[in-house]
């Protein structure tokens, strides 16, 4: 299947990928026709492979409904709840600083949107590992990179009901990990953790039950097998600006 091309450097530093409408040249992806103050002009974003890409971690009739049915119909809800109103001509951060004042249609599909934006890019094959930089980090706010993982998997297999773990970056540029409920994120005001977001983990069913079933602890520890280290790495990088 032909590979496809997909939003990917994305300007970390105000607050997290896909905000301020930057390009940065990349080798693996290019980011496209972006224009976040104009979401009615915006395309949907491609995937940076095939759906069978992910393979034999993430099957690609999953990639395929979770991509093209569950991601595309929050990108073109938020479109719409957004259309005539403040947040039309706002930046995604922004909203997502007020969104307790925006109604849920813009919160669940505006964080839909942009939740799986970053969860298709953290995804990947090959041999990729963190940066120095973010390995230094690392091994200081959780001891080792196992330990990490370990705190990550454990907040995204027991985050009850369907919602996301995160990898994220503090106001105080701590590492730190926790899980959210339903499409929200660590950019939202009524977010319980709160920072920059770096990798995150879906946790919802369709994300995973094709071939797990019920087995979303073992959907968890394959995920790992398939993380794009480089693009968490520029996120770091991007937000320790």
């Amino acid at each position: 299947m032909e590979r496809r091309n997909f939003i990917k450097n994305i300007s970390l530093g105000a607050a997290a990928a896909i905000i301020s409408g930057e390009v940065v040249s990349g080798e693996r992806n290019n980011l496209k026709n972006i224009a976040m103050d104009n979401l009615q002009t915006l395309e949907f974003p491609s995937l940076p492979y095939a759906y069978d890409g992910l393979e034999p971690y993430m099957d690609a009739k999953t990639v395929e409904i979770h991509y093209d049915r569950h991601h595309r119909n929050y990108f073109n809800n938020y479109v719409n709840a957004i259309k005539g109103t403040a947040y039309e001509n706002m930046p995604v951060e922004k909203v997502f600083a007020e969104v307790s004042k925006a109604g849920n249609a813009v919160r669940n599909n505006g964080g839909g949107f942009y939740n799986h934006v970053l969860f298709w890019n953290n995804l990947g094959k090959g041999s990729t590992k963190p940066s120095a930089e973010l390995s230094a980090a690392i091994n200081k706010a959780f001891g080792s990179f196992d330990k990490m993982k370990e705190g990550l998997g454990t907040a995204s297999k027991t985050h009850f009901g369907s919602g996301w773990g995160w990898l994220y970056l503090t106001p105080d540029k701590n590492l730190a990990i926790g899980s959210t409920p339903n499409q929200d994120n660590p950019l939202m005001d009524i977010s319980s953790i709160k920072g920059i977001p770096l990798l995150t983990i879906d946790v919802w069913e369709h994300a995973y039950y094709l071939k797990y079933q019920n087995k979303r602890a073992d959907f968890v520890d394959n995920i790992w097998n398939i993380i794009n280290w480089d693009e968490v790495s520029r996120r770091y990088q991007q937000a320790m600006k």
